[in-house]
């Protein structure tokens, strides 16, 4: 029987973490066009918390499901919460950028004026690019019987405007899309920015010669982007990908509606009819509507207004520039950890896949790609290039990976005409797994190495997430590898393995064991870094332990559901959450004391259920002693009562720690570290 005072909310969990984003956006201290990112992605983070989580919970109201969240809110609850955190977070995320952020990019020389205070030569000339730039491409569309309400595609900034014919008639709805290829900021004088949005407004009339605007304003739509696949074992699961991507397009299913201030009464009536929406789904916007379009002020040319660039260290147990042979030479001696993006990536996983694809001893590559990046992603080319070089190259491209589906679909095309078999994940399970595995041939026989972490093989990513990454040739783990990678092509073989804990056979178990097992010992000890925690098992399990006198230190990124510090249930768990420059994406598990020693695990797997039951997840064990030691390094920082760190309390609530130490800088430049090239 569920407790509702065991568990936190899991949404409000999630609406507290982009809180903590946007307290780096208040962060007065830190560099002013960081900051403008930071408001960015917390704009872009609540839009899609809107696309997926508030969709889903929408749905569940709708159908009248009876079932309550964990902590023992229905539906229609968790929407009332959400309405008023969401409604307060933006209004402070406005206050931020109006009182505080504006004026200070006006003096940094980015100054965003708004039309009423533009100078008359700016004006003309504001208006001459209109003409010539922005009127070509915009497509006004009315309403009217013959005209039905046009579809308003998800996120697009739309003007909205009742007009009617000179000299009297009907009343007519029409809406202008601001398409996204247009630059929302536009250069008017050297240090000023107008608004797109501004322009066009101001210029209205000129799309309706015949016409009157009687009433004009702002809006911008969310939809629901959680693609439901229909999965049947007679269907092609890239055929059922395009159809859903295609369903996406065309679905009638706003979630979300934002208004200027400015928009009348009657064209908001308007939205709501045609939308669908319920009055409550309406969050009205003083001040600019999509914030998160300030990301085109971090692409200027100010390296003063922004962090000092950072220069990955190469990994010292890979020699630079080094032949094939040398690499895997060099892997048959040790196993190496990576920790990116301290650690070069471009050095270490990506010269790796770039050597197998090289090398002619190697026979074969397997790969998982859950998020690749662009077209030019070089492991991409690399894998095509070792495809066309005649080597057997497998790669598993998981279509499904949310917003990266039809990337994903044009990378698995490419890689198929190239010659690699391409498999489309598992029916029912998603494969977030992030593995690769080399077969070589040496000296007549053939070895295996292989490269688990817990980020995705992405080389954009890997500059801006924190992530681990083992690389070994150790014959348990590769064997271990090479049966799962046997499981995700052919979906049989053996679901036995020796240092893998792989989801959804053995993971849960085996980190329910382990999490038992020191509630067994009066020195029991468990350190957990991952970015979410909500399933209710696990931290059944961690309140158990706790009770049983376990310390467990867990650093949580994002969501938590677990409540800390409560008499009687969480003494003994303390919770702490990072963010920063990087986003904080490694998972580490380890379990055990100095006195009895320790076992270390590192992988893809988060503590939410989806990642337990639904996908395909891989932690792999790691027991090289030095790189133990690392790991305890990595621990040891995070749980630092010196560094700057969020702290969860039991009611919810987060508040930083009295530490002045920044994790990263510290983890970038530790005292003994030689000096390097970077700054983060």
């Amino acid at each position: 029987m569920q407790q509702p005072d065991r568990f936190l909310n899991r949404e409000l969990s999630w609406l507290e973490f982009n809180r903590r984003v946007l307290a780096l956006a208040q962060e007065t201290g830190r560099s002013l066009l960081e900051r403008a990112k930071f408001l960015a992605i917390f704009f872009r983070n609540l839009d899609e918390f809107f696309q997926v989580r508030v969709a889903n919970l929408q749905d569940d109201a709708a159908s009248g499901l009876s079932g309550a969240s964990p902590d023992g809110r229905s539906a229609a609850q968790q929407l009332e919460l959400i309405r008023e955190r969401v409604v307060s977070l933006s209004a402070q995320a406005q206050a931020c950028f109006a009182e505080d952020l504006r004026p200070a990019l006006a003096t940094a020389g980015i100054e965003i004026a708004g039309w009423d205070d533009l100078y008359e030569d700016e004006r003309s000339l504001a208006m001459k690019e209109f003409e010539e730039q922005i009127q070509p491409v915009l497509v006004p569309l009315a309403v009217d019987p013959a005209h039905p309400f046009p579809y308003v595609s998800a996120l697009s900034l739309s003007v909205g405007a009742l007009v009617r014919r000179r000299g009297g008639g009907p009343e007519r709805f029409a809406r202008v899309k601001v398409p996204e290829f247009i630059a929302r900021f536009r250069r008017i004088a050297e240090r000023r920015y107008v608004p797109v949005e501004e322009v066009i407004l101001a210029r209205l009339e000129s799309l309706f010669p015949e016409d009157e605007i009687l009433d004009a304003g702002l809006f911008r739509v969310t939809r629901d982007a959680d693609l439901e696949l229909r999965e049947r074992d007679s269907q092609d699961l890239a055929e059922e990908i395009e159809a859903s991507l295609r369903r996406r397009v065309r679905a009638s299913d706003a979630v979300r509606l934002e208004v200027s201030a400015a928009l009348g009464p009657r064209i908001r009536e308007l939205l709501i009819d045609e939308l669908d929406l319920n009055p409550d789904e309406v969050y009205e916007v003083e001040g600019l509507l999509d914030l998160g379009r300030l990301f085109e002020f971090y692409d200027l040319d100010r390296p003063e207004l922004k962090d000092p660039p950072w220069t990955p260290r190469q990994v010292g147990d890979l020699p630079s520039h080094a032949s094939p042979a040398a690499i895997f030479a060099s892997l048959r001696d040790r196993d190496i950890l990576v920790h990116h993006p301290y650690d070069s990536f471009s050095g270490s996983v990506e010269s790796f896949l770039h050597a197998a694809a090289e090398d002619p001893a190697v026979r074969v590559i397997m790969s998982t790609i859950y998020r690749t990046g662009g077209p030019e992603s070089g492991i991409v080319r690399a894998l095509e290039g070792a495809a066309a070089r005649g080597k057997q190259v497998v790669v598993l491209v998981e279509l499904k990976a949310r917003f990266d589906e039809a990337a994903n679909l044009e990378r698995a095309r490419g890689l198929e005409r190239a010659g690699a078999h391409v498999v489309y994940g598992l029916l029912g399970l998603k494969t977030h797994a992030k593995i690769a595995l080399v077969v070589r041939e040496e000296e007549g026989r053939l070895k295996r190495y292989c490269h688990v972490g817990t980020g995705n093989y992405n080389p954009l990513t890997a500059k801006l997430y924190e992530d681990l990454g083992l690389l070994t040739s150790s014959d348990t783990v590769t064997r271990d590898v090479a049966r799962l990678c046997q499981r995700l092509t052919s979906g049989s073989g053996s679901r036995r393995y020796a240092r893998l804990l792989v989801a959804p056979e053995t993971l849960r178990a085996g980190l329910l064991e382990r999490i038992a097992g020191e509630a067994g010992h009066e020195d029991g000890h468990i350190a957990i870094k991952v970015n979410s925690l909500s399933d209710p098992e696990i931290i059944d399990a961690l309140y158990a332990a706790s009770r049983a006198g376990a310390r467990i230190d867990l650093v949580v990124r994002g969501i938590c559901c677990l409540r800390p510090g409560v008499p009687g249930l969480s003494d003994r768990i303390r919770v702490r959450s990072f963010v920063g420059r990087f986003l904080e994406h490694s998972r580490i598990y380890r379990f055990g004391s100095a006195a009895r020693g320790s076992e270390y695990w590192i992988g893809s797997a988060d503590l939410l259920p989806r990642n337990l039951d639904a996908r395909v997840e891989a932690l792999v064990s790691v027991e090289d002693p030095r790189l133990c030691h690392r790991l305890d390094e990595i621990l040891g920082l995070y749980l630092d009562p010196q560094v700057r760190a969020w702290e969860l309390h039991p009611d919810g609530s987060w508040s930083l720690s009295a530490g002045r130490m920044d994790v990263q800088q510290r983890i970038a430049f530790p005292p003994d570290a030689a000096a390097t090239s970077g700054r983060p």
